[in-house]
């Protein structure tokens, strides 16, 4: 195939969007800590977690907060890919990959616990992870085990950035992932 047939199977579109994915992923990247414009929504499928899980006892129902978190962008990933729309399925993986980011954060506090927290219902709020690593006896791990989060989300990142690309140069037709 010709270079100027080839140029014919870009879309154009989704190689800016994934562009913009990239962007976006290093900015959270360099400040995990900053508010960012996913982290609302990301905050909602935290909570609702928190209350679909509440039914299996106290520690699944704080764990339930971060299961949700991830769950969510998961669940579309899943859909996507199932429906063979690789390129959606790209975009939610790296919303999966960005939760990963704000979940390193709140592990990495569990120690100081100077996040602000959310508390819904009016009750005192529970800093997640500093109940969950406590419970699991991990608690002075906490700093080791928000990098290892940390790194997952960037290797979940830099894999949908990838997939992104790889994507916007194949046919619309084109069964392969």
């Amino acid at each position: 195939m010709s270079f100027r047939a080839s140029m014919k199977n870009i879309n154009y579109l989704k190689v800016v969007f994934t562009l913009l994915m990239a962007a976006y992923g290093i900015i959270c990247a360099l400040n995990p800590s900053d508010f960012h414009f996913l982290d609302r929504v990301n905050l909602i499928a935290h909570e609702a977690g928190h209350l679909l899980f509440r039914w299996f006892g106290e520690f699944l129902m704080v764990l339930g907060g971060t299961i949700g978190q991830l769950f969510v962008p998961a669940a579309f990933t899943v859909y996507f890919f199932l429906r063979r729309e690789f390129f959606s399925a790209a975009v939610t993986l790296f919303w999966t990959g960005q939760n990963f980011f704000n979940i390193s954060v709140y592990a990495k506090d569990a120690q100081d616990m100077n996040l602000p927290l959310v508390s819904i219902g009016g009750g005192d709020a529970i800093h997640d992870w500093h109940y969950i690593l406590t419970k699991l006896g991990l608690l002075r791990w906490d700093q080791a085990i928000g990098n290892t989060l940390y790194c997952i989300g960037v290797i979940i990142i830099v894999a949908a950035v990838v997939w992104g690309f790889y994507c916007s140069f194949q046919r619309e037709d084109s069964a392969t992932i």
